[in-house]
């Protein structure tokens, strides 16, 4: 070890100032110069398959990598990127909005709650008709009624404890929503 120099250095240490080796980049003689103009640091395409790289000769092309056995390459996706550039849209051209096709479809009618004609919520079935209803909707029907009196077939005497719920129907709601 040189106290001046520093450790000294492996025979493939290059400076990164310069790009050359044999000196540290504190002892690197283009330190001093304003005018040194550092050579681009280029990649190394570790963690990129072989297939999606394309060799090149040139070194200066952008996005170049430099592979494990040495030569340059690009990622094929990359080359393709540059081939064809960005298009930029011109500035001050208004912008179009793009057209909504999509149009709500209504929902079936198997899926409504009969009394607050709304998506069925916890759905559930009355046992003496056989439909379906929110379960807060036809819990509070019944219980607002004196002889607990279903609203759509009239039948009296149902009890908000004999409710079934209605399995099917809440999972094509949830798919729904």
């Amino acid at each position: 070890m040189n106290s001046k120099l520093g450790p000294t250095l492996p025979e493939n240490y290059a400076c990164y100032r310069c790009g050359n080796g044999g000196h540290h980049i504190r002892n690197c003689p283009g330190s001093g110069d304003k005018n040194f103009e550092a050579p681009p640091r280029i990649k190394k395409s570790t963690g990129i398959p072989r297939s999606f790289m394309v060799e090149v000769d040139d070194p200066n092309i952008k996005g170049v990598m430099l592979t494990s056995c040495g030569r340059y390459a690009i990622p094929a996706i990359d080359a393709e990127a540059y081939a064809v550039g960005k298009k930029e849209k011109p500035p001050f051209i208004p912008q179009e909005q793009p057209k909504c096709e999509e149009k709500e479809e209504p929902i079936p009618d198997e899926l409504l709650c009969l009394i607050c004609h709304d998506l069925l919520s916890d759905a559930v079935v009355i046992p003496c008709c056989g439909n379906s209803y929110c379960d807060d909707c036809i819990r509070t029907a019944l219980l607002e009624s004196e002889t607990h009196v279903c609203p759509t077939c009239g039948q009296s005497d149902v009890s908000p404890d004999t409710l079934i719920a209605n399995k099917f129907l809440r999972q094509v709601n949830e798919q729904t929503s």
